[in-house]
């Protein structure tokens, strides 16, 4: 499935180097139709595509290391 097949804003680049936390605030708030999770990098995830999914890949510090997108 694509991207553009998905509602709303589907990526956040402006993300990168800030808190986890405060982007998956961010996310969700300017698409409400997302649930974002933080993961930490390293981790194991599924393959699966979901339009109501962004991942938040952060570092030990906490830090966003990937730009978020839907997926």
């Amino acid at each position: 499935m694509a991207s553009d097949e998905c509602k709303g804003k589907s990526s956040w680049p402006e993300l990168v180097g800030k808190k986890g936390e405060d982007a998956v605030e961010i996310i969700e708030k300017e698409n409400p139709n997302v649930n974002a999770e933080i993961v930490l990098e390293g981790s194991s995830v599924t393959k699966d595509y979901l339009c109501t999914r962004v991942r938040v890949w952060v570092d030990t510090y906490g830090i966003v290391t990937r730009v978020p997108i839907i997926g």
